[in-house]
């Protein structure tokens, strides 16, 4: 979930007026506190865009206390020492800025955008509340009400369930098997002195990758950290010994009953790390299989010869220390199981055939020519610089992708897709009417009953 401050001038201007997209030249300099900086100066916009990274994920909260990091970046601009959460909203707000807190799977991100003029004030903002918040008890009673309440809605959408499910059953009890947000036990055991707790542990300059883009020089946002982060220090935090995500060598069949007209239909398994060399390869794969929209052969064969869907889609989410691979449909209740035949034999398939030239030849053209519009913003730069540090992709990544992608050959697309697509041991999961859906359930060898 995210917690946020929006105002639309600086939001409208980064959006509209992309920047003039040439190579990001970038500098980086770890200071003496531990905080890696990013810089890169363009003028060409009065408007300066800082982004906070932070190594603070549900890696790092324990699974009792299930959404204690997402609380924690919620209640960060919920007051501090010296301002109230609505001194803060105001004063944001007449500066015409934006600023908010938010957690992703693997780290948290603190996000200001701002005028030139208003940067030092913005900045001020920015650093009070992340080293000061009072993580006030009334505050955090009607935050964690906020939370819950949104999990309860999501809950009334099959897309919500089914994925849940997945996320569960692919991950077992590594936290990626869990929401960000958490669930309402764990989310009720949290008190403030655990936010308070997993501040002090996490929120420290060694474990944080400060980026600032836009109409500021190096000297400036140095200046800036010395003034306004003076006594952020590095600390000893360090992610707990990651253990392995939970493997499933068998077909697990997950079927949820509710009364919908449609079946939510999601096939997957484990997938692979972000920082795994073949990433490029099974991106070019995954948009010839069902990534690549209405160009891709689940569309094409479930969508427009089939008639099963409107959509239908794969997806490879890779993360730190694990990932997972998806194939996600909603289809009618009565042909679930022609959709799912179907999904697993275009899996088959694109392991045991080469794909075409043309396929091939168009998949890399896409993912090629789009890249720019990765980097055409102050906001994705910002976003984009943050993630290759963190993952550690190195800062010349945006010359080196264009190479890695059109390096990809048609034996590279079968090879990724033998050893990174499963078609016999899956975990798959069915929300819908599952009287009209009469999935047929497997037995602990995998076979049909």
């Amino acid at each position: 979930m995210k917690m946020y401050i929006r105002v639309f001038f600086v939001t409208i201007v980064l959006m509209v007026f992309p920047l003039t997209a040439h190579a990001i030249d970038v500098r980086r300099e770890v200071l003496d506190n531990g905080l890696t900086l990013l810089h890169i100066q363009r003028d060409n916009l009065p408007i300066v865009k800082i982004n906070l990274l932070i190594r603070a994920s549900k890696l790092d909260e324990p699974a009792d206390k299930a959404g204690l990091a997402n609380l924690t970046a919620e209640m960060l601009l919920e007051g501090t020492k010296g301002r109230s959460s609505k001194d803060i909203q105001e004063d944001i707000e007449f500066m015409g800025a934006s600023l908010d807190a938010s957690v992703e799977t693997d780290f948290t991100v603190i996000s200001l955008s701002v005028l030139k003029k208003d940067l030092d004030k913005g900045f001020e903002i920015l650093a009070d509340s992340l080293l000061n918040p009072v993580f006030s008890e009334d505050e955090l009673k009607a935050k964690k009400e906020i939370v819950k309440g949104a999990i309860k809605q999501g809950e009334e959408s099959p897309a919500f369930v089914a994925n849940r499910a997945f996320l569960k059953d692919v991950y077992g009890q590594f936290p990626y098997g869990r929401l960000t947000e958490g669930d309402a036990p764990g989310i009720d055991s949290i008190s403030r002195q655990d936010l308070v707790d997993f501040h002090r542990e996490r929120y420290v300059a060694s474990e944080a990758i400060l980026t600032a883009v836009g109409d500021i020089t190096y000297d400036k946002i140095t200046a800036l950290i010395n003034k306004y982060l003076p006594q952020w220090q590095g600390g000893g935090a360090k992610h707990p010994n990651a253990i392995k995500p939970h493997s499933n060598h068998e077909t697990q069949v997950n079927l949820i009953d509710m009364d919908i007209t449609q079946a939510n239909i999601i096939i997957g398994h484990e997938g692979i790390t972000r920082d795994n060399a073949d990433f490029y390869a099974v991106t070019v794969m995954n948009y010839i299989l069902g990534g690549g929209g209405f160009s891709s052969r689940m569309v094409k064969t479930l969508r427009d010869d089939m008639g099963l869907a409107y959509d239908v889609r794969t997806h490879f989410a890779s993360y730190k220390y694990a990932g997972d691979f998806q194939a996600v449909i909603q289809t009618k209740s009565e042909l679930a199981n022609t959709a799912v035949n179907e999904i697993l034999k275009q899996i088959k398939r694109i392991k045991v055939d080469y794909v075409t030239d043309e396929e091939l030849n168009d998949a890399k053209a896409y993912l090629t020519g789009s890249f720019p519009r990765k980097l055409d913003t102050m906001d994705k730069i910002a976003n984009f610089l943050s993630q290759v540090e963190f993952y550690g992709l190195g800062l010349d990544y945006d010359k080196k992708y264009l190479a890695y992608i059109k390096s990809v050959t048609k034996e590279d697309v079968k090879r990724v897709a033998i050893k990174y697509l499963d078609d016999v041991n899956y975990n798959i999961v069915i929300v819908g009417k599952q009287e009209k859906i009469g999935f047929p359930q497997k037995d602990t060898k995998g076979n049909q009953e």
